[in-house]
Order: structure tokens, then sequence, then C-alpha cells
């Protein structure tokens, strides 16, 4: 493995107008290496017309694109220095995974023994001399995948890479992914799998009609003051006990009432002195889903109705 240095991606007022419409406005944000960053935000968000803007796809109306400093463009290298998957279709379909992949090789100088050591990393060698066109959508991720690490590149910036794949897919992207940030590497990934994002994420950006809506570690944006949920016949005597400065309670029901500011422990030793029977008590976790659906409320432009919504 090659010597990893310290390369980030930086949009600074990165905006992209079609018309008298803004797909993205003012976007501004950093992406650390050593971690892998997760970019969310409802359909029409302007995620991808933000990744295209990181590696030249898309021109922005104003603002830049970094990646190390440099634009996208002026990179001496694109491929050994950035790995992207922005479209798993984007391979001819009448060749097969290995000349795909050597034809990448060929035109970025890259050996041959590299196309075979990605085959593999990818889980693409019982395929690798079928057809392109005759992949499922989750073998196409993994030679989207393939082509990305093909350069041995210190960032990685993808677009929902773990749609299509099956459940052992999802787990070996999970490890790949989390794999490459341990190993220094800046991974910046879009998702919709927000439980699967949250197993291996450090970092999320949150996207909303265009404008940045949140930027912090994955611990801040789930981690709230502690609350636990208590379940007791004597909900009112609880309450009055519970009762301080820096407690909050919420009744949820008759015999269930919601704490924020005491731990599970100092609930238990205040119904205890008071004799008042607990039936249950558990701790109440934010999931990034919360956070997420919290965030965006205002923020989506296609919304469902009916029933399910």
């Amino acid at each position: 493995m090659k010597g990893r240095s310290t390369v980030t991606i930086e949009t600074r007022s990165l905006s992209k107008r079609y018309g008298r419409k803004y797909a993205i406005q003012d976007v501004s944000f950093t992406v650390a290496s050593g971690k892998v960053t997760g970019f969310l935000g409802p359909n029409g968000a302007g995620k991808s017309t933000t990744l295209r803007a990181i590696v030249g796809l898309d021109h922005p109306t104003s603002g830049t694109a970094l990646i190390g400093g440099r634009p996208y463009a002026e990179l001496g290298a694109p491929l050994h220095e950035v790995g992207a998957l922005l479209d798993a279709r984007s391979a001819h379909r009448s060749r097969t995974a290995r000349n795909h992949l050597r034809w990448v090789a060929a035109t970025n100088r890259i050996a041959k023994s590299r196309v075979e050591e990605v085959i593999d990393l990818a889980g693409l060698s019982t395929v690798a001399d079928k057809r392109v066109g005759g992949f499922s959508l989750g073998m196409g991720q993994r030679l989207g995948i393939a082509v990305a690490l093909l350069g041995d590149p210190q960032t990685l910036i993808l677009d929902e890479p773990v749609n299509g794949l099956d459940p052992d897919g999802v787990t070996w992207m999970r490890g790949l992914l989390r794999g490459l940030a341990d190993e220094g590497r800046t991974v910046f990934l879009s998702s919709h799998l927000l439980g699967e994002l949250s197993l291996i994420a450090d970092h999320v950006i949150v996207i909303g009609k265009g404008r940045i809506i949140a930027d912090k570690p994955l611990s801040e944006l789930v981690d709230t003051t502690e609350t636990t949920q208590v379940r007791t016949a004597a909900v009112a005597d609880l309450v009055k006990v519970l009762t301080g400065p820096e407690v909050s309670t919420t009744v949820l029901s008759a015999d269930t009432v919601e704490v924020s500011g005491l731990s599970a422990e100092q609930i238990a030793e205040r119904a205890n002195v008071a004799g008042i029977v607990l039936y249950q008590i558990a701790p109440v976790t934010r999931s990034l889903e919360d956070a997420y659906n919290e965030l965006t409320r205002d923020a989506v432009e296609y919304r469902a109705t009916g029933a399910g919504s």
C-alpha cells in the first residue's frame, strides 16, 4: 500500500443554477480524511449535483470545489487521486468486466496486475469474463467500485454505493469502506439506507432544498440529552420525586413517562426511596433516521400523501 497523505474535499459557496432555480446554493463543507462521511438529503435536494460538481462533471454557477486544495480538472492523474462511482451503468454493455477494467487501466497508465487485484477485491472473479450488459444491478455496483479503486486513490466519492447489493454485498461494502477510511483515505458517500450508514459513518452532512442544513459528527447528530422511558402505576408520584432544575418529564400515557436529565440508575434510586414500584425502565435512543426526519421535515420537495405517509 502506498503512503497516505491528508487529502480533504472542500466546497466553498458552491452554487448551481438552472434558469431561475438553484439546484444547490452556497454549499460549503469540508470532508476530512481518515473518516467515512455520509451525504444525506431528500430526492431533489442537490446531492448528485454537488457530487458531480466536485468531480468536474457539472460546472458550478459560482463557488469552488476542491480536492486536496485543487479543482478536479487540475489534478495531474485523476484516477490515481480520486475514485468516483456516480453511475454504475457507465460501462459499455458489450465489454466483459475484465476488458472494461483493462481499458480504463490502459488509458490511465495503470498496470494490468492492478486490474486482477480489484477484480478480486470487488468480488468479481466468477463474472470477470462475462459481458457487462448481462450484469445485475448489484454486480454493476461492484464493477463501479472496482473502477473507483483501480488507481488506488486517496479519495473516494461514491453515490449510493450499496444500491442493488444483496445482504452479503452490503456487509462486504461496509467492511470495505470502513477499512479504506481506517487506512487514512477520504471516503465520501451518499446513501438512502440510513440504518446501514449509521453503522459506518463518522460524520454526516445533510442537504435540503439545495442548502446544507447539518454538518456534524454522527455521534452529535444522534446523541441527545439522555432520555429514559419508565412504566409505573404511580406516574404522578414519580413525576413529583423526579422534579428538578435539570429534569424534564413527559407523560406519555396513564402508566408511562419519559424522563430527560437523569440516568436510568438515578431514576430507579429515587423511585426506590419513595417506595414507587417500576414495571419497566429503558433508555430511549435517537437513531440517524429520527435525526434525519427531523432535519428534513421542511426540506422534502416531493412528499407522498395517503395512508402510508
